[in-house]
């Protein structure tokens, strides 16, 4: 450890660093051509300025299945045989018969004692000697359930009778050969609709089961609103624990939600619609999401999604729907019961117990006020017709109800002023590499007053630049959100999108995380953002970069505290084919460096294009290696296609510590 009593005496940092070449050869090739650049570090108080604790978070769009056989735990698909539609006889896929059109007979009717979700289920056993020894129906969940040995499933459905009434629930394998839990259902009155509840416990493990319902006795069986959760949720909120975990290692400062498209709809029959989401989850009728292109059951509703931002300790941001699809708009003069509802919906998430909708809140089982204190008003609307005209009304209700909430326009005002009120307006921008490297600069001419900045949505996504999540999309990435940090003065949120995809619906790509049943990884553009998960309420100097190789390098410097200790963090990108001899230089630093709690981290790989995938999910990650001893002058060789992060441990800094 360097001494610390004179900070005077550590104005300039005397180390030295030198991070490993790469043993690829391509990579050792490169390294025979080395750019010197000089990066200075203004690090006094005077010269620094706080980054929003808002800055960096996480926006969740329902596409790629992210929530329905995602985060969100339920295992039946289509729970409630609504996905088909209202018009009976309907698909009830993905239920599949067992046996044959001699032995069963299935049709869905509108038979349920739910007046939302009106289709039930109707099964017909038409065998005295059932084949096999029973006939019934399956359903394989989101491309089969993962069900593993010792757990706890918790099984609800309504069933329905004019006999006595003998079932059979069963978790099997994808074959239906390996029985992995069973329960009978013996019940000689069931004339009226009746819920059943089982607790099925696992003698084994299978990645790809399924559910099934059979019988071996003639008669007719109604089935409605089937359920499997695993008993292990996230805080038993019914939130897949191992992607929350995920989403907690980035340490976001705000949830944005639901969408995206999916708030819009192509039509507006098809648009989230907030109060169909809430209360219990058998009455909520679900929604064919017509952008995406799959039924939900809004198991993850808005309340939900409420409680989620909560469980990650992040503000929620309600983007609502702002009377506008993308194939059709309600006029501005009939919008009143719209801007009705969307007051309602603040209600349920702020009003107290006693409200008439912050009753309903309550009645879930979460009697304290939801703090919601954003709201963004449509989605990629602006260049809509009735955009301006609709915002205002809500615009204008909102503020008068709840002055408070910051209200989000989604017109850009990057460029001009904006010319309707706002406290923040949405930036998204999806491209190449190359234009994302470049837009690091985007803000810096952006003007400091007026609303502020949420950039909601950027992703590199040029299939050649990006693939499937590259390192090469990431890095671009990094070099973006570095500018972002700069000028935190004028942008106050960003984030990634799309977050999570389903490995067999890659509607989009690329996305933060990928998963299946049972398994997940980060790409690297999610393993980026951990880059930048302390910048959130931290503090940005002012730094300089001088060389001729600068076009390809962008750099930030940080302090952070992590409990009682705190830390100057140096990001730098090599956006560029060759390594660089990289002197720092720290100017106006009050403390002394601790180079036993200090690190280097770096993300890079062998190619530009190198991915992650479940067969080698680490091939692209984040590498981190003690600081080497002090010496004369602090330099560090800095791979091609890299980013690089030095955190240094700071002596004595309490006094810093408090004014942070």
């Amino acid at each position: 450890m360097m001494g610390a009593k004179d900070a005077a005496a550590f104005r300039t940092i005397l180390c030295s660093l030198l991070l490993l070449s790469l043993s690829c050869d391509c990579m050792a090739a490169e390294l025979n051509q080395v750019q010197a650049a000089l990066l200075q570090v203004n690090t006094s108080w005077e010269a620094a300025r706080k980054i929003p604790q808002t800055l960096f978070g996480l926006f969740f769009e329902e596409i790629n299945h992210a929530g329905a056989g995602g985060i969100w735990a339920e295992l039946v698909s289509n729970r409630g045989f609504e996905a088909g539609g209202q018009n009976t006889p309907s698909n009830i896929d993905p239920w599949t018969i067992i046996g044959d059109e001699s032995s069963i007979y299935v049709k869905t009717e509108r038979a349920s004692c739910f007046s939302k979700n009106i289709i039930a289920l109707r099964m017909e056993v038409l065998c005295d000697e059932c084949p096999a020894g029973s006939v019934g129906i399956y359903n394989p969940g989101f491309w089969g359930m993962n069900i593993e040995e010792g757990k706890t499933y918790k099984l609800v459905m309504y069933i329905r009778s004019m006999e006595p009434m003998e079932l059979t629930a069963s978790l099997t394998c994808s074959d239906g050969l390996q029985n992995l839990a069973s329960a009978d259902i013996v019940d000689n009155n069931v004339s009226d609709w009746r819920k059943i509840e089982l607790q099925l416990i696992a003698q084994g493990t299978c990645r790809t089961s399924r559910l099934q319902l059979t019988t071996s006795k003639r008669g007719v069986i109604w089935i409605d609103q089937v359920s499997l959760l695993p008993s292990d949720t996230y805080k038993g909120h019914g939130f897949r624990k191992e992607l929350i975990h995920m989403l907690m290692d980035l340490r976001p400062q705000f949830l944005r939600f639901p969408g995206g498209c999916f708030v819009e709809g192509n039509w507006l029959r098809n648009a989230f619609r907030w109060r169909e989401t809430i209360g219990p989850w058998e009455e909520r009728p679900g929604h064919y999401g017509d952008v995406w292109n799959y039924w939900t059951d809004d198991g993850l509703g808005y309340y939900e999604f409420l409680q989620l931002a909560e469980d990650l300790g992040a503000e929620p941001i309600w983007v609502f729907n702002a009377g506008i699809s993308h194939r059709d708009e309600v006029d501005t003069t009939t919008l009143r019961p719209f801007v009705e509802d969307i007051l309602n919906s603040l209600e349920f998430a702020r009003g107290s117990a006693e409200s008439t909708w912050g009753s309903v809140r309550a009645a879930m089982g979460h009697s304290e006020r939801f703090p919601l204190k954003y709201v963004a008003i449509g989605n990629e609307d602006c260049y809509k017709q009735l955009y301006q005209g609709n915002y205002l009304k809500f615009y204008y209700a909102i503020r008068e109800a709840y002055p408070d909430i910051q209200i989000i326009s989604n017109c850009d005002g990057s460029s001009k002023p904006l010319d309707h009120p706002a406290d923040l307006y949405d930036f998204h921008v999806y491209s190449n590499a190359t234009f994302i490297f470049l837009m690091k600069e985007k803000f810096t001419r952006t003007s400091r007053t007026g609303p502020k900045v949420f950039v909601s949505e950027y992703a590199v996504t040029d299939p050649r630049d990006a693939g499937n999540g590259s390192l090469l999309a990431s890095l671009s990435e990094a070099a973006f959100l570095i500018g972002l940090e700069k000028n935190s003065d004028i942008v106050h949120m960003a984030s990634y999108a799309p977050l999570f995809v389903n490995d067999n619906d890659r509607f989009w790509s690329p996305d933060a995380i990928v998963f299946n049943s049972w398994q997940q990884y980060g790409t690297p553009s999610y393993w980026m953002q951990t880059f930048f998960r302390e910048s959130s309420g931290s503090v940005i100097h002012p730094v300089r970069l001088a060389s001729s190789y600068s076009s390809s390098l962008e750099a930030s410097a940080i302090t952070w505290k992590d409990n009682e200790d705190m830390f100057l963090r140096i990001k730098i990108v090599n956006f560029g084919p060759h390594a660089v001899n990289l002197t720092i230089s720290a100017t106006g630093l009050q403390a002394g460096v601790d180079t036993a709690r200090s690190t280097v981290t770096v993300l890079t790989s062998s190619d530009l294009l190198d991915e992650n995938s479940f067969s080698d999910p680490n091939k692209v990650v984040p590498v981190s290696s003690g600081l080497p001893s002090a010496a004369e002058k602090m330099q560090a060789l800095l791979v091609p296609y890299s980013l690089t992060s030095f955190d240094l441990a700071l002596d004595q800094y309490r006094e810093l510590i408090a004014e942070m």
